[in-house]
């Protein structure tokens, strides 16, 4: 059974934290795909929650004046599928949303939720973390921005301090304009699954030379992460399977691979440098430039 001692609802984002600031026990809950499991399987007892469902400035995606993509907190992965602009200017998010589950968690799951439970197996946070998107958090007292890099502290931890409230996803004209990118979930049965491992490359192009490559990973270690090794050797480099396959021989020096009954420490390294060369090879194509054979 569900032990909910408490029930509130706000309906904007200064009301939810004024609750938060008056009562700091309160539970956040989103879509709930993870508070209610949790509180299902007994992880979180005696809950007072918080929901956020009918902040409604928190359910829109939005292109701002500056080009800066800003996608509320409450967005849930069917919203981030579907949306044209998303669509458009940052597929591998939208790739990475359809593999989230069926149908109807997408329906309900948020993708502020995904980022906050602090899972190295979130579905949206190797894109995120290859767009470089940054976190906007607000507090009864004001607001910060956080780059998602240092969000994610340990497994289910996350840089989230009493009071505040995840609200908006941030993401740079200079992090998605002029790249291409490819997203790739490695799981046993794909979208129903949890990934054994997720990669997100984006890559600029500069003639026949990478510009810029960005590797976001999932799964590759207890949060997710970044192949900085891998993405500096890239820079400058011509655009060739040689250089691919060293991307993705240095991108193992970045994970921090584990054994578990999903897959063995060894396994999952093995696939962190096949996935690598797969989706920068799609993302060099996404970016203009032609197919490496």
């Amino acid at each position: 059974m569900y032990d909910i001692i408490g029930y509130y609802d706000a309906e904007t984002v200064d009301e939810a934290t004024a609750f938060l600031a008056e009562n700091p026990n309160l539970k956040l809950i989103a879509g709930g795909t993870d508070v209610l499991i949790k509180m299902h399987g007994g992880q979180l007892e005696a809950a007072e929650l918080l929901s956020l469902r009918k902040i409604k400035s928190l359910s829109i995606i939005r292109k701002a004046q500056d080009g800066t993509i800003v996608i509320g907190a409450m967005v849930t992965f069917s919203q981030v599928f579907n949306d044209p602009i998303l669509r458009e200017m940052i597929p591998i998010l939208t790739e990475a949303a359809i593999s989230m589950g069926g149908p109807q968690i997408r329906n309900i799951a948020t993708i502020g939720g995904n980022v906050c439970n602090g899972a190295t197996s979130a579905d949206s946070a190797s894109s995120l973390f290859a767009l470089n998107a940054q976190l906007k958090i607000e507090h009864v007292k004001g607001e910060r921005i956080v780059p998602i890099r240092e969000f994610y502290l340990g497994p289910g931890k996350v840089a989230l301090k009493p009071g505040e409230i995840l609200t908006e996803i941030l993401i740079s004209p200079d992090d998605y304009q002029g790249f291409g990118g490819q997203y790739i979930k490695f799981a046993m049965r794909e979208a129903m699954d949890i990934a054994t491992l997720a990669v997100s490359v984006v890559c600029k192009l500069s003639g026949k030379t990478f510009a810029d490559v960005r590797i976001g990973l999932g799964v590759a270690g207890p949060t997710p992460l970044r192949c900085l090794e891998a993405e500096e050797f890239a820079k400058g480099k011509d655009v060739s399977l040689e250089t691919v396959a060293k991307i993705g021989e240095l991108a193992v020096n970045s994970a921090k691979a584990r054994t578990s009954w999903r897959a063995s420490k060894e396994y999952r390294e093995h696939l962190v440098e096949e996935l690598v060369q797969r989706a920068l090879k799609i993302a060099v194509v996404n970016a203009g430039g032609g197919e490496l054979v």
